[in-house]
């Protein structure tokens, strides 16, 4: 997707026969299970399968060149002297769908140098505000390390090290480290209290990060070129690239 760019539903002249749309993001929804790096854009047109229009197509066969121009990318696994540390990165669009003004959900885990999950989703209630949205973000990535945790357990691989949540948003931060709940915080409360539970517990901790080291930026908008093949490179493998070096550098 463009940078910044948000496609509504009333864009464009709506197709005669949107069979074909139908298919191609259909295929493209497959693609996501081994291409992160194109998540969020399928997302987005996902949206528009019932009444899609020339301008959604248009977004399609931009995906399809983008892969066209990519097709060496792909997901990699590395050895690692430090495999058992768990990283989530999550990150909130506020308000960034035109029709419903929800907002669009970000976040990927890392074992080790190893991208393990990601997400790329729109929020089911609209937030109002964007440390809301931040946090709800957090509460999800929260729920799917609870559920990687609980499967290397059975594997019989358990993380002798807390979960380490990478926010960039201070105000989300400092909710989640908060003990007192505040009145402005109420209407939040099963996320508010979901993720202070995990804290209390020391399985997991929440750290502030840079918005220019947040990999989850991929998932939740569209990005200027430069900024989204630097953190693509974090995430996927091409011929030319190393996802263990990128990482390592990230973390530097």
């Amino acid at each position: 997707m463009a940078s910044r760019t948000s496609a509504s539903r009333t864009d464009g002249s709506p197709l005669a026969d949107p069979t074909h749309y139908r298919q191609i993001v259909g295929a493209l929804q497959y693609l996501t299970i081994t291409r992160p790096d194109i998540a969020y854009a399928v997302q987005h047109v996902s949206q528009f399968m019932s009444s899609p229009s020339d301008t959604h197509l248009e977004a399609v066969k931009r995906i399809l060149r983008y892969l066209k121009g990519t097709l060496g990318h792909g997901l990699s696994l590395y050895c690692s002297a430090n495999p058992s540390l768990l990283i989530a990165y999550s990150d909130a669009d506020w308000a960034g769908c035109p029709d419903t003004r929800r907002s669009t959900t970000g976040y990927c885990i890392f074992l080790g140098p190893n991208l393990i999950s990601w997400s790329a989703k729109k929020q089911r209630t609209v937030s109002r505000s964007s440390a809301e949205a931040e946090y709800r973000a957090l509460a999800y990535a929260c729920a799917d390390t609870i559920w990687i945790q609980g499967l290397l357990r059975e594997l019989r691989y358990p993380l002798p090290r807390p979960v380490l949540l990478n926010c960039d948003n201070l105000s989300t931060t400092y909710m989640a480290a908060n003990l007192v709940f505040h009145s402005r915080t109420k209407h939040i409360g099963l996320d508010y209290h979901f993720v202070r539970e995990r804290i209390a517990s020391c399985s997991h901790q929440v750290q502030f990060i840079p918005s220019t080291q947040q990999l989850a930026d991929v998932f939740t908008k569209g990005l200027p070129t430069d900024r989204f093949q630097r953190l693509v490179s974090n995430l996927v493998t091409s011929p030319a690239s190393s996802l263990r070096g990128n990482v390592r550098e990230l973390h530097q």
